[in-house]
């Protein structure tokens, strides 16, 4: 029997996620951390998974409302079946998958070692496809969820220094593309989001100074993005506002890429 054909009337413009489960890898601090926040503060049940095992525990503690912190390394199968495993044990299924975990190791491209290369995509794109394919299994059973990956301005530019980096982000952007082609027939939709740099701690530090001042004098808004605002367009992209996008790569850069 086929499903009713959608209406008008019945697009949902709140922006809650009352009932549903989240899980967020890399989600005990920065961007990750931010849209936990979010995504709490709008009725989800967060499930938040981080290398740093005890430090999920304690951001899950923070939110409340039932969330749960998981350890788990994205790079490594074993561990990524087992935090999904709990997940679904725990909340009986995830319905919002957004893959935060990642590492930035720069080097000129001349000079980046081998075991440099492939560290970042082990957990960059790697850990993105075994997180998503884990999860997604489980939601394609279910007939329903969403898929959102961090990709990276770095997916669409050269930045100097980041052969690694820009490597495994434009793989993070190709591979949410099949996800989307393969899944959203199956109620399963998929898209990436490309943020300029953000104001997290490590952000900060990294981009302070005469450094800093440069590169945001490269963007048109003049400024760096906030995780609140990576964490708003998460939002949008897990919320019924955003049921017929798919396959795209938001980017919240401030007009950076478009020069």
């Amino acid at each position: 029997m086929s499903s009713p054909e959608p209406t008008d009337e019945g697009v949902d413009l709140s922006f809650r996620l009352d009932g549903r489960t989240a899980l967020i890898t890399g989600g005990a601090s920065g961007i990750g951390s931010a849209m936990a926040g979010v995504f709490a503060s709008v009725g989800a049940r967060l499930v938040v998974v981080d290398l740093d095992g005890d430090a999920a525990a304690r951001r899950a503690e923070e939110l409340g409302g039932g969330a749960i912190g998981l350890q788990g390394d994205v790079a490594d199968p074993a561990s990524v079946e087992a935090f999904t495993g709990a997940a679904v044990a725990a909340t009986g299924g995830v319905d919002v998958l957004v893959t935060c975990a990642g590492i930035v190791d720069l080097a000129p491209a001349e000079e980046l070692t081998p075991a440099s290369f492939t560290r970042t995509i082990a957990i960059n794109l790697t850990g993105t496809f075994l997180t998503a394919q884990a999860v997604g299994r489980g939601m394609l059973e279910r007939g329903h969820g969403k898929v959102i990956t961090m990709a990276s301005q770095a997916a669409s530019v050269a930045l100097d220094g980041h052969a690694a980096y820009c490597a495994s982000k434009a793989g993070v952007v190709g591979l949410t593309r099949v996800l989307a082609s393969e899944w959203a027939g199956r109620g399963v939709t998929a898209n990436s989001i490309s943020p300029t740099v953000v104001l997290t701690d490590l952000g900060r530090k990294a981009w302070s100074g005469p450094k800093g001042d440069a590169a945001k004098a490269a963007i048109p808004t003049g400024r760096f993005a906030l995780p609140r605002e990576i964490a708003g367009a998460a939002l949008f992209l897990a919320s019924g506002a955003a049921d017929m996008v798919n396959g795209t790569d938001l980017v919240v850069d401030g007009g950076y890429t478009i020069r």
